[in-house]
């Protein structure tokens, strides 16, 4: 169980430190025009903090237990990529976007069962 968690937070890891870079390197227009139709409805500084979360829910998933120094933010960072998925889930709900909806409760179970099994059963 303890690979399974691993591949979990590397695939969180590499999702979310790719949409968090796009969001912290790009401007909200050039966001919007890619597919991110969704950062109309937030200010350019908004989207880069929730850029930058995911960014650091990333490092937070991986390197604290990869080198062992507190490792309980591991845990930490997948319940607050919870938090973020369940703030997207209703953004795209309200914009009614049910494709964006699913991807975002797809990675919403990713996250909770990480958070689940590092706080729990499996932790370090």
């Amino acid at each position: 169980m303890n690979v399974v968690l691993w591949i979990g937070a590397g695939l969180l890891a590499l999702a979310f430190l790719a949409a968090g870079l796009m969001k912290i390197s790009q401007p909200k227009q050039k966001l919007a025009a890619s597919g991110m139709a969704w950062t109309e409805d937030f200010s350019p500084g908004a989207v880069k903090a929730i850029g930058t979360l995911e960014l650091l829910a990333a490092i937070g998933l991986i390197l604290p237990a990869a080198f062992g120094i507190v490792p309980v933010l591991t845990p930490l960072a997948a319940t607050g990529l919870v938090l973020v998925m369940i703030g997207a889930a209703v953004t795209h709900a309200r914009r009614k976007e049910p494709q964006m909806i699913v991807a975002n409760v797809v990675l919403l179970a990713l996250a909770a069962f990480v958070a689940w099994g590092r706080f729990g059963p499996y932790s370090f």
